[in-house]
């Protein structure tokens, strides 16, 4: 069967990148392409599209990268194949709603129409793209569409230049794709300052033929130097871009003719030896100038740009600028983090390399603020977070702003981060115009309304870690900020409500504090209801002491064992629980008092049933230890991972879909639900719910139960006595 001809391909098929398209990939396009009315679908017109492709050759774009550009580009083409990318491709199909995602960060930049959201819109599009190749497929579109915007009206080709200005040549900037950058500032630039562009052109085109005679003779009399060394070199002028020049014009505050660098020469050697070695030759030609010279390569810039840098008197008296490098170095330069596309169709080396540059990739794009008065370098120097960006999450106000918050923030860590005030007076939320609770984790890209009452006063529950209110360091201080201006008595008495109803779950109501007041550096009882009420310290932290003391007090209280010893006990495999000097024994569970791992616990040798184990309190093995102390055995928690039995009772105001939220908690905190009855009060508005859970341990059962507690119309949620 012969090979179908040029003309039965598809244009966008027929482009030199489409070669890097995996034949499977490329006839399931083919074919999407090939349906009546597919290319006349099109985002762009046919010359957009063709120099798009064109820019993806430049950056030397892989397969998959041109295809997810093409399908992109076609509607009717993406809604033929999207299943099937799904299926076998999901590597196209990830770029492709990487580029989808991104069309709303420009909707949002034209919402916004200023450049002080451009840094969060950045980080928002970083955050919401699942593979970062994505990138430069949407710099090589912005860069088509600059190109060609002569045809758009005024006004969609000054707001196509401010995306430009304010998104894709910062992004180029930031990951070094020195090549699209340099031509994404000049067109933005022509369009949004014509009349400046226009006289710093009419200036550079008088003086043209002169800078060309003079760096023709500068480059004959260097690489005759570098000869007479025996270096290997490769000498070319190095062009200069208007927006650079008006950049350098506005920071120097001098005229065209007083910069330096319109005279300058690029050296490209084999080796970082030879690097040095030709700029020997070039400080040994001409006069270098101290204060003009950079070392890249020792130090290389944060986006891993290396090169030497220099300045010298040159031939007639004037300034001229020259840059030394190696030629990786220079395509590192040229292409940036695209020249790393390929490193994931090699080793597995390779591939670790290529994660490493994208991990430097996205703490480059988190960096804070844009170039300024200090230049390139002093713009890329900037301090950098450590969290990656998938650390981070980006949500919206409803006016469009992006708001920067830590991973797992909630709706009430978003009012807080818009104003203090906000977060005070916050009572519930929405996202994407749905009602959420307000422990509800964002993700990016959402967005969130805060809906507030008149009269601001945080809840002392949004200090409970375990309540997942708070996910930010900086809201929770805000919160305790409020509460320290409150008298001391309406804290005492606040925290003493809270720790009540936390020792009340967790069957240590009552309890003495004495022990445990040292821990947590309070004086008395009063301080530490203080220090709860504040969230210096949470009511569970308190019960986990308590629970520690009753456990260090029954250790050694506990009488010795009914059974000898065995010097040579038999080897048993890992169990719940580790019976003191007796193997091979049938352990369980009391019934009566179900201890958790991390309770306290002992042991009672029953006559028919094993060792039964309770916990110390527990008045059934206090009445039996009483009777026969010889029964009692030293028990320790062996195994985790298992689930225990507990015993809970909610009461709440009986209301429909009840039931419904309680075990939908439930299983959103990976809790079992073994059996459930309720029982109405004889008024018949109330309902008792008891529940059989199964649980890991008591801090699981202390979250469950706060966040049963937190539900509308719930009076108390506790163990069951």
């Amino acid at each position: 069967m012969s090979a179908p001809a040029a003309t039965d391909v598809p244009p966008p098929l027929q482009h030199a990148a489409a070669a890097a398209i995996a034949p499977p990939l490329r006839a399931l396009l083919g074919d999407a392409l090939a349906r009546p009315g597919a290319l006349g679908d099109a985002r762009d017109p046919p010359d957009v599209v063709a120099a798009t492709l064109d820019a993806l050759v430049t950056l030397e774009a892989d397969g998959d990268t041109v295809a997810a550009a093409i399908v992109h580009a076609y509607p009717a083409v993406h809604a033929a194949v999207a299943a099937a990318l799904e299926r076998t491709h999901p590597a196209v199909a990830a770029l492709v709603d990487g580029q989808r995602a991104a069309s709303q960060v420009w909707s949002l930049h034209a919402e916004q129409r200023t450049q002080s959201g451009s840094e969060g819109l950045r980080r928002l599009l970083l955050a919401i793209v699942r593979d970062l190749r994505v990138v430069p497929i949407l710099l090589a579109r912005q860069l088509a569409r600059m190109r060609h915007a002569d045809r758009l009206d005024d006004d969609a080709r000054r707001a196509l230049a401010r995306l430009t200005r304010d998104i894709h040549a910062p992004l180029a900037n930031r990951l070094g794709i020195w090549q699209l950058k340099w031509e994404l500032e000049d067109l933005a630039f022509r369009y949004l300052e014509p009349g400046t562009y226009q006289q710093i052109a009419r200036l550079l085109d008088e003086k043209r033929g002169d800078r060309e005679r003079y760096i023709e003779a500068v480059k004959r009399t260097l690489r005759e130097a570098l000869a007479a060394q025996g270096l290997h070199a490769d000498v070319a002028g190095r062009p200069k871009h208007i927006y650079s020049i008006w950049k350098k014009m506005q920071r120097k505050d001098v005229p065209i003719g007083e910069l330096y660098d319109l005279r300058a020469v690029r050296v490209l050697v084999d080796d970082v030896a030879a690097c040095y070695a030709a700029l020997g030759v070039v400080h040994a030609t001409w006069v270098p100038i101290p204060s003009e010279f950079d070392d890249y390569i020792a130090r290389p810039k944060r986006n891993d740009y290396r090169s030497l840098h220099t300045a010298v008197i040159g031939p007639e008296g004037k300034t001229l600028e020259v840059q030394i490098r190696t030629a990786e170095m220079h395509r590192q330069a040229e292409l940036g983090v695209a020249a790393h596309w390929k490193y994931k169709e090699g080793s597995a080396q390779a591939s670790a390399a290529f994660d490493r540059k994208i991990a430097w990739m996205r703490r480059l794009l988190e960096s804070h603020g844009e170039p300024g008065p200090g230049g390139e370098a002093q713009a890329l120097a900037g301090e950098f977070d450590t969290e990656l960006v998938e650390d981070r999450v980006y949500a919206l106000t409803p006016k469009g702003e992006v708001i920067d918050l830590p991973a797992g923030a909630t709706p009430l860590d978003f009012a807080y981060h818009v104003h203090t005030e906000v977060g005070h007076r916050c009572r519930g939320a929405k996202v994407d115009g749905r009602i959420v609770p307000l422990d509800h984790k964002l993700r990016s890209g959402d967005r969130v309304e805060i809906m507030t009452a008149k009269v601001g006063e945080p809840r002392r529950d949004w200090l409970i870690a375990a309540n997942g209110f708070l996910a930010s360091s900086r809201s929770r201080d805000k919160v305790r900020a409020w509460f320290h201006k409150l008298d001391r008595a309406r804290n005492e008495a606040a925290g003493k409500e809270l720790l009540d109803k936390e020792l009340r779950r967790l069957g240590l109501l009552g309890a003495d504090l004495a022990p445990v007041r040292e821990r947590f550096n309070a004086g008395s009882d009063g301080e530490l209801y203080v220090l709860v009420a504040l969230g210096d310290v949470g009511p569970h932290q308190v019960g986990r002491a308590l629970l520690e003391h009753e456990r260090a007090l029954t250790a050694p209280a506990v009488g010795a064992p009914l059974i000898p010893l065995s010097r040579r006990a038999p080897p048993r495999k890992a169990s719940d629980f580790t019976v003191e000097g007796v193997g091979n024994l049938l352990v369980q569970l009391a019934r009566c008092c179900q201890p958790l791992p991390g309770e306290p616990i002992a042991g009672y040798l029953t006559r028919t049933r094993g060792v039964s184990v309770h916990r110390p309190t527990c008045a059934a093995f206090q009445r039996l230890a009483a009777i026969d102390p010889q029964r009692v055995l030293p028990v320790e928690w062996g195994r985790k991972g298992s689930a225990y039995e507990v015993d809970v009772e909610v009461v709440a105001l009986d209301r429909k879909w009840l039931l419904k939220e309680v075990t939908n908690l439930i299983a959103q905190n990976n809790v079992h639900v073994g059996s459930i009855r309720s029982e109405h009060e004889r008024n018949g508005a109330r309902v008792r719910l008891q529940l059989g859970l199964r649980v890991s341990d008591y801090g699981q059962l202390s979250t469950v139960l706060g966040k049963l507690a937190g539900l509308p119309g719930v009076e108390s949620a506790q163990r069951s006595r």
